[in-house]
């Protein structure tokens, strides 16, 4: 983390809890320095996702062989190419796949297979393998844009995926808009008292404290009652509410570059289940489909042309289902990929195929780093140029065409 981060966390003199909005018509104006990219939303879906159900390769045989149990029938999926299928229960993002919106990325991970979730993740939200870098892939990022305004990059929720923004950039870590405060700031003038205690010392020793007011201010002139557009309803769920706290930072003009937010639990060894309401795994789907599909609809399609949205997991499932009716931790995966510049429709992959000769050491291959996938959308929406200060070590980015330069 941060030093502002530290300052401004939930674990420290932070406190908050809740979720509100801004009052609909109202602009605000924020120094954002002169990035001009997307809004770059990244939802992490911990406990290792199984793209094999959200995104089916229903043209697989060898799909339905490995899960005769828990696979997504050809007659349940709504949506694809023949080759892969959506999953019923991302019917709230039907409309942006049929609008090109809303697309996914196949057979992807991480180059070397880990399957212990700290290990993975720490190592997916660092995205420096061999190199003694510790800070975050989404601070360099913020580095690279030169972003400078007090809420440029944001982890919003009650989960903070700290890892992701590690290091020397500024970032706020809040679990809503509406309670954004210093603990105890309501009796006792801290927030004063550390702009007293900071307002004649250099700047390394008062960065941190002068980020943590100017991320103060600025969001204590959102607060306020918040009425999504468009007719969006957020689910009542963690996420529904983070994602409409990022809707609320968006809309308000706050100079927003990049949000991480937290979706979980996606650990399913048991009770993955059928394609069927009820189930595991389609509740947990449907749950996502709906938060992401009022993000979306609260923002509309202008405002959604300059936001890009992907799903990050630090490994996928194994193929084969186990005797729990359920999957096992794995290696390749699917990321999701939303927003207005993105060439949707589709399922994007260099399939490996699912046959036992064609499996990692029982796992879906992976043919796409993920870093060459997010490396993509950082070029052509978010006017990064040479990804070697956000992914070291000659990472490129992806050549599937995934979205729509800006």
């Amino acid at each position: 983390m941060t030093a502002a981060a530290n300052l401004c966390s939930r674990r420290g003199l932070l406190a908050g809890a809740g979720a509100g909005a801004l009052l609909a018509g109202t602009r605000l104006s924020f120094a954002a320095g002169r990035y001009t990219g997307d809004t770059l939303v990244v939802v992490s879906l911990r406990g290792g996702f199984d793209g094999l159900t959200a995104f089916a390769p229903i043209g697989d045989q060898d799909y339905y062989r490995a899960r005769p149990g828990i696979a997504v029938p050809r007659s349940r999926v709504i949506a694809g190419d023949g080759m892969f299928g959506l999953h019923p229960a991302l019917a709230p993002l039907l409309p942006h796949w049929r609008a090109g919106r809303l697309a996914a990325v196949h057979a992807v991970g991480q180059q070397n297979a880990n399957r212990s979730h700290f290990a993975a993740m720490e190592a997916m939200e660092n995205a420096a393998p061999g190199s003694a870098i510790r800070s975050g892939w989404l601070d360099r990022m913020i580095g690279v844009t030169g972003a400078a305004g007090p809420l440029s990059a944001v982890s919003m929720g009650d989960a903070r995926p700290a890892r992701l923004m590690a290091g020397p950039a500024n970032d706020v870590s809040m679990r809503a808009v509406d309670d954004f405060h210093l603990a105890a700031d309501g009796k006792r003038p801290i927030a004063a008292a550390l702009r007293a205690m900071y307002a004649d010392q250099p700047a390394v020793l008062a960065g941190p404290a002068r980020a943590a007011d100017r991320a103060l201010n600025a969001t204590g002139r959102i607060i306020g009652g918040y009425r999504p557009a468009n007719g969006a309803r957020y689910p009542n769920t963690d996420l529904g509410d983070a994602l409409r706290d990022v809707a609320r930072l968006i809309r308000a003009g706050s100079g927003l570059v990049t949000a991480a937010v937290d979706c979980g639990d996606w650990d399913m060894h048991e009770g993955l289940g059928a394609a069927v309401q009820g189930q595991r795994m389609y509740d947990d789907l449907a749950a996502l489909a709906a938060a992401l599909g009022a993000f979306a609809t609260d923002l509309g399609e202008w405002t959604m042309r300059n936001v890009t949205v992907l799903t990050v997991s630090e490994f996928g499932r194994r193929v084969a289902e186990n005797g729990s009716r359920g999957t096992d931790h794995g290696h390749g995966n699917a990321m999701l990929l939303l927003g207005g510049g993105i060439r949707g429709g589709r399922v994007y992959t260099r399939w490996p195929g699912l046959g036992p000769d064609d499996l990692a050491d029982g796992d879906l291959a992976v043919t796409a780093d993920y870093r060459s996938v997010i490396g993509e959308i950082l070029q052509r929406r978010c006017g990064v140029g040479a990804l070697s200060e956000v992914f070291p070590g000659g990472v490129q980015p992806s050549d599937f065409g995934l979205c729509i330069a800006r």
